[in-house]
């Protein structure tokens, strides 16, 4: 199985756009996901899940121009996880989201 992910969501903030290298654009943004279930009791449970997305080239460029926070869109790409060392030298793991194309959703 190749490594995909699709997820529809709400952007949770304005995306930080940057240019880097050879004037390539690289966007990063997080998305919000809702699901619901029922408990036990029979109580409707909403849980959202927020994910870490990067975009680069023509991708990153649509982005900019017209994602904003809270706009729907719809996203496909591949999982990506990469670790760190933070200020205190305490290893961080982070998974992200590479992005390779971008549905526009919801009205304009």
């Amino acid at each position: 199985m190749k490594n995909r992910v699709q997820l529809i969501g709400n952007v949770g903030q304005d995306p930080e756009v940057k240019t880097v290298g050879n004037n390539r654009k690289v966007a990063n943004l997080t998305l919000a996901t809702n699901d619901h279930y029922y408990n036990d009791a029979g109580e409707k449970v909403e849980q959202t899940e927020w994910h870490r997305l990067t975009a680069w080239g023509k991708t990153a460029e649509i982005i900019e121009k017209y994602v904003t926070k809270g706009k729907e869109i719809g996203i496909q790409g591949k999982l990506t996880h990469r670790s760190y060392e933070d200020k205190d030298g305490s290893k961080k793991y982070v998974t992200d989201v590479v992005v390779d194309e971008v549905l526009l959703l919801g009205s304009k």
